[in-house]
Order: structure tokens, then sequence, then C-alpha cells
């Protein structure tokens, strides 16, 4: 008998405890959405108005460069409402998906070309190795480029000075496997678990922007 009541009692307990850890989590997700709303409309107002700064005749060349600065850290900061937004939507499971047919090898070379710029600033080398023929999927589109463009911007955050980062897709057992590897240019200081964690940065030190979403 009084086995039986300490089972109930520990029993108790953790459900009361994962009780108390779902009721966190959820004002954590009502938290990430409330500042993603609240911080939607003066962003908005920011990039409009940058935008139309830019349009401003006679303005000297430094003003240009600060108004290029100001357009380009506000449409980052856009980005990172985004990914809040986002992360606050999937963890909820609240979130909606466009699923349809797509060519997986030309989602990649899109997502590749459109950011060509930032990867020729890099110096780094892009080593691409995909299939001869289309290799179509079912996914949302919009998202998985979403998905390799973060991929992409990290390789190119973190990669070190001057490697190559390369990209392939395998068809294995009639599902594709996509790969992007890459040369850290700091120490990997975690463990695989650590590192998918919402907000988990590999780069401790913080030498550059992002925020681990």
């Amino acid at each position: 008998m009084g086995n039986k009541k300490t089972y109930e009692d520990i029993d108790k307990g953790f459900n009361a405890s994962l009780e108390e850890q779902m009721k966190a989590e959820r004002m954590k997700i009502q938290l990430v959405t409330n500042v993603s709303h609240d911080l939607k409309t003066p962003l908005t107002s920011i990039i409009s108005y940058t935008e139309l700064l830019s349009k401003e005749e006679n303005l000297t060349d430094t003003a240009k460069e600060y108004v290029g600065i100001l357009a380009d850290k506000s449409n980052r900061l856009k980005n990172i409402v985004a990914d809040l937004f986002d992360l606050a939507k999937s963890t909820s499971g609240d979130i909606q998906l466009d699923l349809e047919t797509i060519d997986l090898k030309k989602l990649i070379e899109q997502t590749v070309a459109d950011m060509e710029d930032d990867i020729v600033k890099s110096g780094l080398q892009f080593k691409l190795k995909l299939p001869a023929s289309q290799v179509l999927i079912k996914a949302d589109g919009k998202k998985m480029y979403r998905v390799f463009q973060n991929l992409i911007d990290n390789a190119i955050k973190y990669a070190l000075e001057g490697t190559r980062v390369f990209i392939d897709i395998d068809e294995i057992d009639h599902q594709a496997l996509v790969s992007i590897k890459n040369t850290a240019g700091y120490e990997m200081d975690f463990t695989s678990e650590e590192i998918i964690q919402r907000f988990s940065r590999g780069d401790l030190s913080r030498t550059t922007e992002g925020s681990g979403l």
C-alpha cells in the first residue's frame, strides 16, 4: 500500500511538472508571437521611409552611404522578425504549408544564383554536384527556398576564408538528399544535439550576425 501511494505521488508530481513545462512553453510561444507582431509595424515604417529617403535628390555621398546601411540593416531585421514569426507558428503547429511538386535541382540553382553577389564577396568557391535531370519532390517551394537560403548564408558567414563550399543532391531509394558542407573558420565547441536547438550558435564569440534560429 505504501509503495502504491509513493508511485501515485511520483506520478502526480511528474504530471504537475510536465504541465508547468507545457505552460511555460506556451507562454514563450505567445511572447515570441506578440513581439513579432509588435516589431512589424515600426519596422515597416523604417523600411518605407528609408526607401523614400534613398530617392531624395542632392544627397551627399556620405548620406547615400548611410541610407544604404540603413536599408541593409532594416531588411536584415525584417528577416529576423520573419524567422521569429515562423518559429512561433511552427512550434505551435499552426504553420501552413503550400505543398506542390517542385524541381529541387532548379530550386538549389535559383537560390545560389540569387545569392551570387554575397557568394562573390565572400571569396569562397561554391562547388555544386547536381543530377543532370529534374529532381521532383513534394514541398512548399517558398519555405524550402528560405531553408536553403539560410544554410548557404550560414556557410558564407562561418566558412574558413578561401575554402570551398559543397552543395550536393543525391537520390537514394526514391528520396532526395541535399547536403551543404563547408570548413568552419572557428573551433566548433558544441555537440550535434546542442547546435540544432533554437537560438543556438556554433560561433560562441558572436563575431558575426545571426540569431541561431
